[in-house]
């Protein structure tokens, strides 16, 4: 069996006083795409943000239990959370390219890490634009803005600025909601040709998206994680009632 590359433990987090995860314990693989499916308010998000501390920005917040990755926990005050977003990288659900050129966008992680060096940001930019599945379109206006771009095009942009940090995990809140199913689709071929390098956590509300892309699913209902396994168990032969009905769509 191959070794989890981030586990989390007894997972609990408030807002406040109101608690948004319940005692969360599940396991993430190399080279994977796990989906976290659920209605709204289900704790996705929250469970997705708090794998790269983007929790840590809202004040109110408390986390217990443990997200153990490279034998460490990461809410350790040990961690420099700088490094561990390079290393766990987040894609958001609207496309956010900066207002600058699709080459700076691509390049900004490394310019913030000092890297001055021309030849190395303009590999990273094509490696990057390549791997994002997006290189052949903007290869001859790579001094544009971003924001000239379709939403589609924007988002594998802003994907492209989350791998030129080479990080090992990726993680993506509804990448494609705000997207057209053509633009949905370049995103979903592009997912699956990075699970060869790296492990992809993605949130989405789209059933159809979970069933053709994922490797596992997970099935979030009001904080508590009701059902883990792979995506066609979840899909096909669900344990639960609850999963059952939820990808039955009676309710969501």
């Amino acid at each position: 069996m191959t070794e989890a590359i981030l586990q989390i433990r007894d997972l609990d987090l408030f807002y406040s006083k109101k608690q948004a995860l319940n005692h969360i314990t599940m396991d993430f693989y190399p080279n994977e795409i796990t989906a976290l499916i659920g209605p709204s308010g289900c704790g996705k998000s929250t469970l997705l943000r708090s794998i790269n501390r983007m929790n840590d920005l809202i004040e109110t917040v408390t986390i217990t239990g443990s997200i153990m990755y490279k034998g460490e926990n990461i809410y350790s005050p040990k961690v420099d959370t700088v490094e561990l977003r390079k290393e766990i990288g987040m894609v958001f659900q609207q496309p956010n390219p900066f207002p600058f050129s699709i080459y700076e966008n691509v390049v900004y992680g490394l310019r913030l890490k000092g890297e001055r060096d021309k030849a190395v940001l303009d590999e990273a930019v094509e490696t990057s634009l390549k791997a994002a599945n997006i290189w052949d379109e903007v290869k001859d206006k790579l001094h544009s803005s971003a924001l000239g771009l379709s939403g589609g095009q924007q988002q594998r942009v802003c994907i492209a600025r989350v791998l030129a940090v080479k990080p090992a995990i990726i993680l993506l809140d509804e990448p494609t909601s705000a997207l057209d199913p053509i633009s949905s689709g370049r995103v979903e071929e592009t997912l699956l040709e990075l699970k060869k390098n790296y492990t992809l956590l993605i949130v989405t509300h789209n059933m159809q998206q979970a069933s053709r892309i994922s490797d596992r699913t997970a099935f979030m209902l009001n904080g508590d994680l009701i059902e883990y396994n792979d995506t066609k168990s979840i899909f096909l032969t669900p344990q639960k009632q609850e999963t059952e009905d939820y990808v039955a769509g009676k309710f969501g």
